[in-house]
């Protein structure tokens, strides 16, 4: 009698131990027919153009006195192939501590203008600033932060800062365009920092973000300072949400400013059903002297949820390319000054 007390004494702690922590497996699985005609068409069967697929672990231990200990593993994977991203983790992969002064993570997470970029706007493979900005690729995460979420003080208002000491392998020499290589001793190649503050009220939401990169390789030869700031705002009016937003980073080459100016209607056309439009400017897309290096991109993404976890979609997107501007849907090469149009029609289920 006296074992069989002390054996549900013990069970009983044991569950009482793991009520206090929670790990869950979740995931996205995206997969679409697209075509895309840029110099060439292009049909084929790919992954992730509504929604990044990916596989996740996320989980949360109550410490006690208000203190919880977080953590977020998270990779992308491509349905059409079966294969991870070269980095297994890419998306998320950090640890951190929440309380009442906020939550500091520690690792490899969205950067404060990637937050916006990719969880407010969308930079998928058929969106404007997936094509044309660093917000939406090489911006878009950061490696080696630490980002401190600050406590909600005012309702509707969150804010977060971030620092990357970007300890890394450094390299002399970087292609323009690519990831800062990381930090040497006595170098400050690769640091980063930045801040991101979104507002909501009702049907009113705003935001901003700010990344700062320090001794980026901008030109291939010359290293630089090069920063980024993407601005939005939106109101829901019932019958349609409309957004609006506007993107400005240092230019590759030259000296004027790499722009994106761009609005977003979206009209819940029945309770299932969304249909949303979008048309942007873009603007100094490759530092061209001329200033011939412009688009401007068009879009229709429309979603009907089959479920809560499970939505077929059809989406298209025209990019009118300037004389020195060759964007199109999925990085399809387009010759300069050619339209490039993409269509995709999939399924996206959420697990």
């Amino acid at each position: 009698m006296k074992k069989t007390l002390l054996a549900l004494a013990a069970l009983a702690a044991t569950s009482a131990s793991f009520a206090q922590s929670s790990v869950t497996l979740y995931g996205v699985l995206d997969a679409s027919l697209e075509s895309v005609k840029g110099t060439n068409t292009t049909t084929k069967v790919t992954s992730g153009n509504l929604a990044t697929s990916r596989l996740g672990f996320k989980g949360t231990e109550d410490i006690g006195g208000g203190l919880k200990a977080n953590f977020a593993l998270e990779g992308a994977v491509s349905v059409d192939t079966g294969a991870a991203a070269s980095t297994f983790w890419d998306r998320q992969a950090w640890v951190g501590l929440a309380g009442g002064f906020g939550e500091l993570r520690l690792g490899r997470t969205d950067s404060s203008i990637g937050d916006i970029a990719g969880n407010v706007l969308s930079a998928q493979a058929y969106d404007d600033l997936k094509m044309a900005t660093r917000a939406g690729n090489e911006y878009r995460r950061a490696n080696n932060a630490i980002t401190y979420i600050l406590p909600t003080l005012v309702p509707g208002l969150s804010a977060q800062l971030q620092y990357s000491t970007g300890a890394g392998t450094a390299t002399t020499t970087q292609a323009a365009g690519t990831t800062p290589a990381g930090e040497a001793a006595g170098s400050s190649e690769g640091k980063t920092y930045g801040l991101n503050v979104k507002y909501v009220a009702g049907p009113l939401s705003a935001g901003v973000g700010y990344l700062n990169a320090k001794d980026e390789t901008i030109n291939a030869t010359v290293k630089d300072k090069a920063n980024a700031t993407l601005v939005y705002a939106g109101y829901d009016f019932g019958v349609a949400k409309v957004t609006g937003y506007y993107d400005a980073e240092t230019s590759f080459v030259g000296g004027k400013r790499k722009t994106v100016l761009g609005a977003k209607v979206a009209v819940p056309v029945a309770p299932n059903f969304t249909v949303i439009t979008g048309l942007s400017t873009l603007r100094n897309i490759n530092g061209d002297t001329d200033g011939d290096d412009n688009a401007q991109v068009t879009t229709i993404k429309a979603i009907y949820d089959l479920s809560k976890r499970t939505a077929v979609y059809g989406m298209l997107t025209n990019v009118n390319n300037g004389d020195a501007t060759d964007l199109g849907s999925n990085f399809v090469t387009t010759a300069d000054k050619k339209t490039n149009r993409g269509i995709a029609v999939g399924v996206r289920h959420a697990f």
